[in-house]
C-alpha cells in the first residue's frame, strides 16, 4: 500500500493540453519541461517517488512543485523564482577606495599595483575583513 499524497494536483482540460504542447514543442528551458512533466505525472495520480525517477528529479524537488502549483498557481510553478545571490563584497564606497589605491603611487621596489596587492590593502585598511584579488578585478572592470 502506498502512502497517501500530501499535495494532489489535478489540472483542468485546459492546462493539461497547455503543458502536453508545451513539452511536445520543446521551446522552453529543461528546468521548466520537468516542472510540467511533474505536473502532468501528478495529475495521473502517480506517486512523488514515481515521478522522481521519472523527472530526474528529488521527492523535495516534486513536493516542492506540486505545492507551488496548489498555492500559487499553475504559472508560479512553472518559473523560477529570482535568486538574489552573495551581497557583493565591495559597494560604491570600496571601488573608490580601491580605485584610489590603483591609481596611487605603487609600493616601493613595485612598478604596479596587483590586483592582490589592493585586495590586500583594502583588507589592511579594515574596509573589508576579506576579499579575493578576483573580486578587486571584477569590480574595477565594471569600472572602466
Amino acid at each position: 500500500m502506498g502512502r497517501r499524497k500530501k499535495y494532489v494536483v489535478q489540472l483542468t482540460n485546459a492546462q493539461r493540453e497547455e503543458l502536453t504542447s508545451m513539452l511536445h514543442k520543446g521551446e522552453h528551458k529543461s528546468r521548466k519541461l520537468n516542472r510540467a512533466r511533474v505536473l502532468l505525472l501528478s495529475d495521473q495520480g502517480k506517486l512523488d517517488r514515481e515521478i522522481s525517477e521519472i523527472v530526474g528529479v528529488t521527492e523535495q524537488t516534486v513536493r516542492n512543485i506540486q505545492k507551488r502549483f496548489l498555492t500559487e498557481g499553475p504559472e508560479s510553478s512553472l518559473t523560477e523564482k529570482p535568486r538574489p545571490g552573495a551581497p557583493r563584497k565591495l559597494d560604491s564606497k570600496g571601488e573608490a577606495f580601491a580605485i584610489a589605491i590603483a591609481c596611487s603611487d605603487p609600493p616601493e621596489g613595485r612598478a604596479t599595483w596587483t590586483m592582490q596587492m589592493i585586495a590586500d590593502k583594502l583588507v589592511e585598511l579594515k574596509y573589508v575583513e576579506s576579499i579575493s584579488d578576483e573580486a578587486v578585478r571584477l569590480r574595477l572592470k565594471k569600472k572602466r
